[in-house]
């Protein structure tokens, strides 16, 4: 049995084209364009290729000329099908046969185990390598403009990126402007300095006050994140303790955990040497990925919270080289070909209007920033392979490491 790939863009032609080598006893994989024809190619190894001349993106003798230029391909029988190309062509670009279309099924299965088994057509040497030339000429050209479409389509996505960068800002502006004095008179309110309210009005006035903080969570980080990619965001540079900052941000999500009936639970660690850096950032940035873990995890969960030292040496050759917090959940985790999609502003796995969770997919994005401002970086595993605080969670694992060294380094783009 042989295994033949097919690189056919008519799905008439590639069942013909199975059943008859089928019932032959040969295995056929299918490829409906020439892209996806040479990616099979090199991972399946045949031990015939069809290629039909008229196909998507690449033709056919380009295809060709792209497989011979593959080492493990270098002696697999070629053989172009189709209705339309050029004999002589198809020999000079690689190709060992040349059959016309419409298939005759009654002799098409013995003609491809012919070449399976050696045989190789031959065409004229004089007139192919002229063929050949004017061939190189036409995929030089295709090139060229397929460079200036590319070209064109980069200064319109940089144009694009600038606007969107603009309009962030813009709406984080006119967001933040009125938000202001909202939040002034709700606390007036609050604390009752405008007179006294009754058991209802308070009631409301929280239920109004824990929406704007919520709001203006919001806005906050629409601003850092459009400040960051502006090339604006200021870091400040000085001392601070890690371990003191990791336990401020949990602390700050263990209300919402207590409501969403989440246990956190923290790994022991040892205080160490100080770090350098915007504490600040550090906290908010962590709070993110721990208020993401909380918010993902289902109720009677855990979330399992460690700080541990890098490996490595800080610039005194005997301090770690920096920390990271481990932030593990038993949440639904994340499928592996998203794991760095999830740190790209705004993406979001369900980013439907009916998603179960709240955010706006910045989160990550602004915690990957800060830490590697930080000299540091950003990981998430899923599901992880590590224990945190005795644990072998379910979901993710996020890691956020930072130098104790490295300080913080503004205006980064």
């Amino acid at each position: 049995m042989a295994t033949v790939l097919h690189i056919e863009d008519d799905p008439v032609n590639r069942r013909l084209v199975t059943k008859l080598l089928a019932a032959a006893g040969h295995r056929v994989v299918d490829a409906a364009t020439g892209l996806e024809g040479i990616r099979l190619a090199e991972q399946v190894e045949p031990d015939l290729i069809l290629v039909d001349i008229n196909i998507p993106d690449l033709d056919g003798y380009e295809v060709t000329l792209r497989l011979r230029g593959i080492p493990a391909l270098a002696a697999t029988p070629i053989v172009a099908i189709t209705a339309e190309g050029d004999r002589e062509t198809s020999l000079a670009v690689g190709c060992d046969g040349f059959l016309g279309k419409p298939i005759d099924a009654r002799v098409f299965a013995r003609r491809i185990e012919r070449f399976i088994a050696g045989r190789r057509e031959r065409g004229d040497q004089a007139s192919g390598e002229a063929r050949l030339r004017v061939k190189s000429q036409e995929i030089v050209a295709r090139l060229e403009a397929k460079v200036r479409e590319l070209s064109d389509a980069n200064a319109r996505l940089e144009e694009m990126a600038r606007l969107r960068r603009e309009f962030l800002r813009n709406v984080t502006h006119e967001l933040a402007t009125p938000m202001t004095p909202v939040v002034g008179y709700l606390r007036l309110l609050q604390n009752q300095d405008l007179g006294p309210l009754s058991a209802a009005q308070v009631k409301c006035v929280e239920a109004m006050s824990g929406s704007t903080d919520r709001l203006r969570a919001v806005v906050d980080l629409l601003l850092d994140v459009s400040t960051y990619e502006s090339g604006d965001m200021a870091f400040t540079s000085r001392p601070y303790d890690f371990l003191s900052v990791a336990r401020e941000a949990v602390d700050e999500v263990r209300g919402l955990a207590t409501s969403l009936g989440v246990e956190l639970v923290q790994e022991p660690a040892a205080r160490g040497p100080g770090s350098q850096g915007d504490a600040d950032k550090i906290r908010r940035a962590m709070v993110h990925v721990l208020d993401n873990a909380v918010k993902f995890s289902p109720p009677g969960a855990q979330v399992c919270v460690a700080v541990r030292r890098v490996e490595g040496r800080g610039h005194d050759g005997e301090s770690p080289a920096g920390y990271a917090l481990l932030v593990a959940d038993d949440g639904p985790g994340v499928a592996s070909s998203k794991l760095e999609r999830v740190f790209e502003p705004f993406y979001q796995v369900d980013g439907t209007r009916t998603r179960k969770h709240q955010g706006v997919g910045l989160g990550l994005a602004f915690a990957r920033r800060v830490f590697e401002a930080h000299g540091g970086t950003v990981s998430m595993q899923s599901p992880p392979v590590d224990d945190v605080a005795g644990h072998r969670a379910t979901g993710t694992l996020v890691m956020l490491k930072a130098s104790r060294d490295g300080g913080a380094k503004g205006h980064e783009r």
